[in-house]
């Protein structure tokens, strides 16, 4: 089914100069993306927007439900002679056990390497001959797993008796396992070169402590014991057609789909799913500065962070556009400030993430090592300023027109279509809550973004991460904070060399 957007709301696509941070389950996505630079640019004119036209009603997907539980859900799509499905598995690294982080992650990640009637080379080979690109993932802190598919209709039927076949029968081969946790801990090491990656660990860390969401990647101990006892143990448990639901988009109707589906899965077995709690959010009492020695660093990365809400929190569109304002992309106020004003990064980004326990709304730059003292004081500034001043007409208007412009473009690509379905599902959200969209969007005011901002950018909650070079930068920083230095692995430090 093709979506008609109306040729006045493709207009408002070429105002849009950035888009929306994204908002995944789990950790932020601190570092933005680049632009170029838009200092001197003058915006000449904006097309005229009939709020009447920005009302959409998107297609409806069709639902069924095989006798074991399984739910399948289609959105049709006859433009193009393709396929593309995702089995979404409703248990995701919110359900590791305590002492064996990453499992849910280390299981989608081998379920390609060997089933009862396939070998990983054939699995390869198959995969290639249909020219079908495939995928498994899950999050340490993700609500669910998920295992994908695309390529085109008429190889359907093999797609799906080899999709059922890695979902169903994978026997996690030792020799496989070995393979993985070597590339695995190799990766591992070579991620705490990146400061980044050693930001964003430590940042998450302090917001959350051991919740799962606290992980930005499994602890090498976790690794080290993993075996196919585990693997098997966790997908029988968990990979369940009463657990899953199968997504797809595609030139198929239902009517052609569910045979295929129930030949291939309706003998899947259910079975009584283990209970997950999702432990709660402990918020931070007071400030805190988190530096991490990177000696003969010659940046500083900079990331701040509070915690913020829950996907269904009412404030969601509310934080939407105060994110926008602050640091969504190159017209946010951070790039204008740190980069076009003061010249001290290329890029200074905010973001937020939502889940069904509370996300973090967060900001991050890498600056040079001589301006870090100036960034920090740009950074709490423009915090600060969100908080105090109610923001312009002008500017709200900017960023609701390139948020809603980038929804619309959106709309054209059935694959996200059918993650808005997806998120709807997991998340419980009313049916017509992407219908919606724009206007709740355009509903949100600048008393609304300061509301927010007041009660979200708590400075004096504040949680600091720079990664530099510690007896440069640690008297500048303890100007806005109390300083704990420690190493990579964020081992507390009593001297510095």
């Amino acid at each position: 089914m093709r979506i008609r957007i109306p040729i006045l709301l493709c207009a408002i696509l070429a105002l849009s100069l950035s888009g929306v941070s994204a908002q995944g389950p789990g950790g932020p996505q601190m570092p933005g993306p680049t632009g170029q630079s838009i200092k001197g640019a003058v915006i000449k004119g904006r097309a005229p927007v009939n709020r009447e036209i920005l009302r959409v009603r998107l297609p409806r997907p069709r639902e069924a439900r095989l006798k074991n539980g399984l739910e399948v859900i289609l959105l049709e799509d006859h433009r193009v002679p393709t396929f593309t499905m995702l089995m979404v598995i409703r248990s995701g690294g919110i359900a590791d056990p305590p002492e064996h982080r990453g499992l849910a992650q280390f299981t989608a990640a081998l379920l390609r390497e060997g089933t009862k009637r396939r070998t990983s080379r054939e699995i390869a080979e198959q995969l290639d001959t249909l020219g079908i690109a495939f995928s498994a993932t899950s999050g340490l802190s993700s609500l669910t797993s998920s295992v994908s598919m695309s390529g085109l209709i008429e190889n359907l039927g093999e797609a799906l008796d080899l999709f059922a076949d890695i979902i169903r029968h994978p026997t996690f081969p030792p020799e496989e396992v070995e393979r993985y946790k070597t590339r695995t801990l190799a990766q591992l090491q070579l991620q705490r070169s990146i400061p980044q990656f050693l930001a964003q660990e430590r940042l998450n860390r302090a917001l959350y402590g051991d919740h799962p969401a606290g992980w930005t990647a499994p602890p090498a101990e976790s690794v080290r014991r993993l075996t196919s006892e585990a693997l098997a143990r966790f997908h029988a448990a968990h990979y369940r057609p009463n657990n899953a639901f199968l997504a797809v988009v595609g030139d198929v109707t239902l009517q052609e789909l569910l045979p295929q589906v129930e030949r291939f899965f309706g003998d899947w077995e259910p079975a009584e799913i283990p209970r997950v709690e999702i432990p709660s959010v402990s918020i931070q009492r007071s400030r805190k500065i988190h530096l991490l020695h990177r000696p003969e660093s010659p940046q500083t990365v900079i990331q701040l962070g509070v915690l913020g809400i829950t996907r269904t929190d009412p404030e969601y569109f509310a934080l939407l556009l105060a994110n926008h304002i602050l640091g969504g992309g190159p017209t946010g106020r951070l790039f204008l400030n740190l980069r076009e004003d003061k010249g001290y990064t290329y890029g200074a980004y905010s973001s937020f993430t939502s889940s069904k326990f509370r996300g973090v709304w967060g900001a991050s730059a890498a600056v040079r090592t001589e301006v870090t003292e100036g960034a920090m004081r740009e950074f709490l500034y423009e915090l600060q300023r969100l908080r105090d001043e109610l923001v312009s007409a002008e500017e709200l208007e900017n960023a609701k027109r390139a948020l809603v412009g980038r929804f619309a473009l959106s709309l054209e690509r059935p694959q996200e279509l059918l993650q808005n379905i997806i998120t709807q599902k997991i998340y419980n959200l009313p049916a017509d809550y992407w219908d919606t969209y724009p206007q709740k969007v355009f509903a949100v005011t600048a008393r609304d973004v300061q509301r927010v901002a007041r009660k979200y950018l708590d400075l004096t909650r504040l949680q600091i991460v720079a990664v530099g070079e510690a007896p440069r930068i640690r008297e500048v920083l303890a100007q806005f904070g109390p300083v704990e230095v420690l190493d990579a692995e964020g081992r507390p430090l009593s001297k510095l060399q």
